[in-house]
């Protein structure tokens, strides 16, 4: 599995090395793992002698894609994102750039020659358990140059930070991950009665990864309109700062004052239900957070007793029509992003009901909205704003067949 996937990474650093022109287009997500893996790839390919441009998006909508494909003979990386859509990615490319997609969610083979999709998904290794995309990212930085095993411990941030365990521990290439960086001294890793707990050693003393995981979040998330992506990645390759320390007590307030009026609202019933869903609208109440906080929303009360345990939960949240560095587009698109509750969790895993990515893309491609990262424990797509409903019931079709 591993083997395979790197000797298809060995392919792409080999068609990387043949060009002549050394620029580089670095795309990532916006959570912990996608900030880990953009600041992987930036350090990668600048010590390569690259001129990287980076850009951080929610998703890699493709109102996005289109302009981004509008160029020609580009290297493009996407990190965190585009396993799925690598055929729609073919299709806007057509031959006429270098592209890599190093993403860990369930995927389909690419059909230009020219687009890599080295998603772990297509090589037998489980998104959700076994590999981040940050880990993702750090080998292929290692197939680029041995010399980049000194990021192992951002590719083990990443990979806390995505919070796929196994009995409490990291599992598969994610705990190799966090093993080199225990052999560099630069992370210590502690035994407890249900998994382990992973410490980062800093400049500052000891720091717990899920901690500085949900720093980046929140740089990402709440940041997203306000620089917290960038932010977020100095700190992933420098540390945190008194400016970054700044900025997350800011966010802070925000993301709480904007999940407390949720709450107060849910509980005065706007909590909808269906026989197997129960889902919520924020309208645009998150503003000025990114739409990545519905998903931080859901997942943080996912298990409050205003949740039915018994049911999966949706939250929509209006998609600004703005993206950070590409200036204003249209979207007029609503995100669903779905969580479950612990119990449901443990039935997904031992296969008693479905996972998310199972129902909720094929719903969404029913009424023509984008899917793209998605986990059967964790899933977003977009739809048309007005579409939410017809969603929603589309799914509870699936689920009752």
């Amino acid at each position: 599995m591993i083997d395979t996937l790197t000797d298809a990474m060995r392919a792409a650093v080999h068609e990387i090395n043949k060009r002549a022109h050394k620029a580089v287009r670095i795309f990532h997500h916006n959570d912990s793992d996608g900030l880990t893996s953009g600041a992987i790839l930036m350090r990668a390919f600048e010590r390569e002698g690259f001129s990287v441009q980076r850009f951080c998006l929610e998703k890699p909508y493709p109102k996005v894609l289109h302009k981004i494909f509008a160029a020609e003979d580009q290297l493009i990386v996407f990190a965190d994102f585009a396993g799925r859509i690598a055929p729609l990615i073919s299709e806007l490319n057509a031959g006429r750039n270098l592209v890599i997609i190093l993403d860990h969610h369930k995927a389909a083979a690419a059909a230009d020659p020219m687009v890599y999709n080295l998603d772990p998904e297509l090589f037998g290794l489980r998104g959700d358990r076994d590999i981040t995309a940050s880990t993702t990212c750090y080998r292929f930085a290692c197939v680029l140059n041995p010399d980049n095993r000194d990021l192992a411990v951002v590719a083990a941030i990443g990979a806390v930070g995505d919070g796929f365990f196994v009995d409490g521990r990291l599992a598969s290439e994610n705990r190799k991950v966090a093993m080199e960086a225990r052999q560099q001294g630069l992370l210590e890793i502690r035994s407890r009665q249900d998994g382990e707990d992973y410490i980062l050693n800093t400049p500052d003393g000891p720091l717990p990864c899920h901690e500085q995981g949900a720093y980046l979040d929140t740089l990402g998330g709440a940041g997203y309109y306000h620089h917290g992506p960038d932010t977020g990645v100095a700190v992933c390759l420098e540390g945190r700062s008194a400016a970054s320390d700044r900025m997350i007590a800011k966010l802070q307030k925000i993301e709480q004052t904007a999940f407390a009026d949720q709450i107060r609202r849910l509980k005065s019933g706007a909590l909808q239900h269906t026989s197997r869903i129960q889902w919520f609208h924020v309208g645009e109440h998150f503003a000025p957070m990114g739409v990545k906080m519905i998903g931080v929303f859901c997942e943080t009360y996912r298990n409050a007793d205003f949740f039915d345990p018994q049911k999966f939960i949706a939250g929509f949240q209006i998609v600004p029509n703005e993206i950070p560095g590409f200036g204003p587009i249209r979207f007029d698109e609503a995100k669903i992003s779905m969580r479950v509750s612990d119990r449901l969790q443990h039935q997904i895993r031992s296969g008693q009901i479905p996972g998310l990515d199972t129902f909720l893309p094929a719903a969404t491609a029913r009424l023509g909205g984008f899917s793209d990262a998605c986990h059967s424990l964790t899933a977003a797509t977009t739809v048309a704003v007005g579409k939410e409903q017809a969603l929603i019931d589309e799914m509870e079709a699936i689920l009752t067949q």
